[in-house]
């Protein structure tokens, strides 16, 4: 059974625009005015952040953000009751992002069953290990067709690489750096010689470091397209217009020098 990933790279398979954003932020109802504003403005795919207190693999952007979204008072709970008509403000692939505890104290099953009603098509859990998914989580993420999607380094050794490849299904997410999110890419020709060495069989996209026309187009020599977050939240947390805000970056990164 496909689901809206899986199709998107069915469709088209170069310079892919995936917008990451922190539910919740800057304002508790700002969620779905979001997702329409992407999905007008022509992102690809659209990667919703689950608040958590302690974000260890992002930066200080997304931390703030997540922060303030949890002050604002948006819980996992919260964000599945505005995400219930998710589907009414766009067709393309949601993924959810977020971290391992708030699923378990949401319910494992409880989780992914819930994603399939609100029609969310992939979730990435960084700190999930892989060993961990194929158990209670892979059954789960296959009965509610739902993509758990895996991260992958420069960094990365024969092992992991090979247990990615076992497991993935629609992307690899590429992390630019061993670094958290909001680093610049400063190397982009590991990236290129990284890619074919890893062989994989699924597209990639590239994250942590892209925040501008030049660092996408330099992902996008390397991977499929690119997901980038912490400069589109800085934008939108300063934004009196979300709608006009997204609009303009997502021009910015399509076609503006």
């Amino acid at each position: 059974m496909n689901n809206r990933i899986e199709k998107l790279f069915q469709n088209k398979d170069r310079d892919i625009v995936s917008i990451f954003f922190t539910a919740g932020y800057p304002n508790y109802t700002d969620t779905l005015e979001i997702v329409k504003a992407l999905d007008s403005a022509g992102a690809d795919l659209m990667e919703i952040g689950i608040p958590f207190s302690d974000p260890l693999a992002d930066g200080k952007t997304i931390q703030e953000s997540s922060s303030k979204a949890i002050a604002n008072g948006m819980t996992l709970s919260n964000l599945f009751d505005q995400l219930i008509v998710l589907r009414k403000k766009t067709q393309k692939p949601v993924i959810l992002m977020g971290y391992l505890n708030s699923v378990l104290q949401y319910g494992i099953e409880s989780f992914y069953a819930k994603c399939h009603e609100c029609g969310i098509d992939g979730v990435i859990l960084p700190d999930l290990p892989i060993e961990e998914y194929e158990g209670e989580h892979k059954q789960l993420a296959d009965k509610f067709n739902v993509i758990m999607i895996f991260l992958l380094s420069p960094l990365s050794q024969h092992n992991r690489v090979e247990e990615v490849k076992k497991a993935a299904k629609g992307f690899v997410y590429l992390v630019s750096s061993n670094s958290t999110t909001g680093n610049e890419i400063k190397n982009s020709h590991q990236l290129e010689e990284v890619i074919p060495r890893f062989n994989l069989n699924l597209p990639v996209l590239i994250g942590f470091g892209i925040k501008d026309k030049a660092s996408f187009e330099t992902a996008c020599k390397a991977g499929n397209g690119a997901i980038i977050g912490s400069e589109f939240i800085r934008r939108i947390g300063q934004s009196e217009n979300i709608k006009s805000t997204t609009e303009q970056f997502i021009n910015e990164l399509k076609h503006q020098s």
